[in-house]
């Protein structure tokens, strides 16, 4: 609407990540009654020529390859980033200097040391910022979350949660940023995502024991030679929660044949719950209060019931999409930014990620259980 303020977006980064996060900006003002209207102002990229491509193709305004100057601009209010991971606290840090809100997708910072320094900077300047775990706006899991709180699993003994996807498995696939040990390795890029699931459903992990592995030894340098790989292809943790379940987790990146396997269980005294994010509009219950004979698990789809799906369809079973999960992880963020609703994964909830990864990965290598110092 026209008399709403206008927040002014920068992204830099247009890959996988970044285009999610445009139609994020594009959809939610059109589903949600958000408190500002948003302008996609600026993009970064590498060259001027792929910057201008991606404003063309996305709909920015502008276009610069010097992200720096992006930051500060005055006209701009909030900056995103899906840069490499290594490059997000030094344009992190910038961008809350400059006094802007942000958006910045997982794992938040290489080192917990760095997000540490990221989170503080946020907190004193009074910034706003949003961490991109968007697999926990799904409404099916805000679902299992109340179900469990509400106790219609008893008490909780044990967890699994998993993350396996096969875009390493290729072992004559090159060497990326992905495989710097600053901060790579599958237990960061997508056991993040199996954690921070973990700890959104049954509340803080308190120890770690970890193993994690590197199948790969070495990959193709693109210049006709290899580089060896020191990260892990797969990082597994057993686990310890404050409420004293138990579980495993793991974040696996050549796992042949998936594509988007985001799993967890969870057993209680009562019941237990079963989700895939490769069938992500559907949890399945397990109830001990069923009858003998008529036990099992029984699936139930998302509908209108599960807000905020009804503002995607009116009608269940229809189903929600990965790029709806980044608009409703947007409109979250912008409301926090109006001071409408509290963070909804802040960078210190990045910080709390990336400890449990960095833990998990000093037990494995002490080869012993650990506590983790959130």
């Amino acid at each position: 609407m026209p008399d709403k303020p206008v927040l002014r977006i920068g992204l830099i980064g247009t890959g996988f990540m970044g285009k999610a996060h445009v139609f994020g900006f594009a959809s939610a003002p059109k589903v949600f009654d958000l408190p500002y209207r948003l302008e996609l102002h600026t993009v970064a990229d590498i060259t001027p020529e792929a910057a201008t491509r991606a404003a063309q193709e996305l709909g920015f305004a502008h276009a610069t390859a010097d992200w720096r100057s992006m930051v500060e601009n005055p006209e701009i209010d909030v900056i995103d980033i899906t840069a490499p991971n290594a490059l997000h606290k030094e344009m992190a840090l910038a961008a809350i200097a400059a006094g802007k809100h942000v958006y910045c997708e997982k794992p938040l910072a290489p080192l917990a040391s760095d997000a540490r320094e990221m989170a503080e900077a946020a907190e004193a300047a009074g910034i706003t910022t949003q961490v991109g775990f968007n697999y926990l706006c799904n409404p099916m899991l805000a679902l299992a979350r109340q179900m469990i709180e509400a106790g219609e699993l008893g008490e909780i003994r044990g967890y699994r949660g998993l993350h396996a996807e096969d875009y390493m498995a290729d072992a004559e696939s090159p060497w990326t940023f992905r495989h710097d040990p600053a901060g790579g390795g599958a237990l960061a890029d997508i056991g993040s995502h199996a954690l921070a699931t973990a700890e959104f459903l049954l509340g803080p992990i308190t120890e770690v024991m970890g193993d994690c592995v590197t199948m790969i030894g070495q990959r193709p340098d693109g210049k006709g030679g290899a580089h060896a790989v020191e990260v892990d292809d797969v990082g597994r943790a057993f686990v310890r929660f404050a409420n004293g379940a138990q579980g495993s987790i793991e974040g696996n990146w050549i796992a042949t044949g998936r594509k988007m396997q985001h799993d967890f269980e969870v057993y209680g005294t009562k019941g237990a719950l079963a989700f895939t994010q490769e069938r992500f509009n559907e949890l399945h219950f397990y109830s001990t209060a069923d009858a003998p004979g008529r036990r099992g698990f029984r699936r139930i789809e998302a509908s209108p019931d599960h807000p905020p799906y009804g503002r995607f369809c009116v009608a269940p079973g229809h189903q929600i999409g990965f790029n709806d999960l980044k608009a409703i992880e947007v409109a979250g963020f912008i409301r926090a930014i109006a001071g409408r609703q509290p963070e909804p994964c802040n960078f210190r909830k990045g910080l709390a990620i990336q400890t449990i990864v960095e833990t998990i990965q000093a037990s494995a290598k002490k080869q012993k259980w650990m506590n983790v110092g959130h």
